[in-house]
């Protein structure tokens, strides 16, 4: 689900801060977040069985896996720029079940009406040109399928992950962000959607939680995270220590030591015109 890599102008490219180019570790760090939200995103979307998908950005095929299991698809096609999580995704599922390659979400490879529904999951802020994204899938969307997508909510503090982000921000410590955060609110989805020129847009907060067995569950599945990680290596080893001992205290954990954390995204679907 996700967001990937590389510096050029992919729309599923991050800046230049932010790579997904290790399919494992977006396993652990944001893949297992992916699908929680998938999950909760696919029964808000309640699509028919039998449909073509196409899932854009779809990094190391975490939410393309819940397309196979949770949906009954005809097809589903996957499209990535990074090269290392296309060959992650295509270990993950069979080629009978889905089709991966790489490629440019601003310029899909496919030809018009080749889908009934297309997705970006957590994808749409590493766009450089949103509504170009955003008007790719409308083209390669059959009339009166689905556009769909969700998206952390960047500026609210919904991101997993965004506890740590505020403490290395304390400290003066640069965290990179994606170019376009400001599309993961409600209205600038509804505002997109509306402009492609989608019918009967919906949009819908998701909030999920993720349990880690405790603190070095949690602090491993930090150091593979490329919004962090970067920022993290740069620390002498008392700031990083330092940094540590801070977490150690701000995160909840119950008796047995394990830490539940919240994130939250907005979700939206449009109708292409008949």
């Amino acid at each position: 689900m996700p967001t990937t890599t590389s510096t050029t102008s992919t729309s599923t490219t991050p800046s230049s801060e932010i790579r997904f180019d290790d399919g494992a570790g977006y396993e652990r760090y944001m893949g297992r977040w992916s699908q929680r939200v998938g999950e909760r995103f696919l029964s808000w979307l309640a699509p028919k069985a039998g449909g073509r998908w196409l899932d854009v950005g779809c990094g190391n095929g975490a939410f393309t896996e819940l397309i196979v299991e949770r949906c009954a698809p005809a097809s589903v096609d996957g499209i990535d720029p990074s090269e290392q999580q296309i060959t992650f995704a295509r270990k993950r599922l069979a080629p009978h079940l889905a089709t991966f390659q790489c490629g440019d979400a601003m310029a899909l490879p496919f030809p018009d009406d080749s889908f009934d529904l297309a997705v970006m999951p957590l994808v749409l802020f590493f766009v450089p040109d949103p509504p170009r994204g955003v008007a790719e899938m409308v083209r390669v969307v059959a009339p009166g399928g689905l556009v769909t997508a969700y998206a952390w909510d960047l500026l609210a503090g919904g991101l997993p992950y965004a506890a740590l982000q505020d403490e290395m921000r304390a400290l003066g410590l640069s965290v990179p962000m994606p170019p376009h955060p400001e599309v993961s609110r409600l209205d600038a989805l509804e505002d997109l959607w509306t402009r492609a020129g989608l019918r009967a847009v919906q949009a819908c907060e998701i909030v999920v939680e993720r349990t880690f067995e405790g603190f070095d569950d949690y602090w491993g599945a930090v150091l593979v995270g490329p919004s962090v990680r970067g920022g993290l290596a740069a620390m002498s080893e008392d700031d990083r220590a330092a940094i540590q001992s801070r977490m150690r205290t701000a995160l909840p954990q119950d008796s047995q030591g394990r830490i539940t954390l919240s994130a939250r995204a907005h979700a939206i679907q449009g109708q292409v015109p008949r």
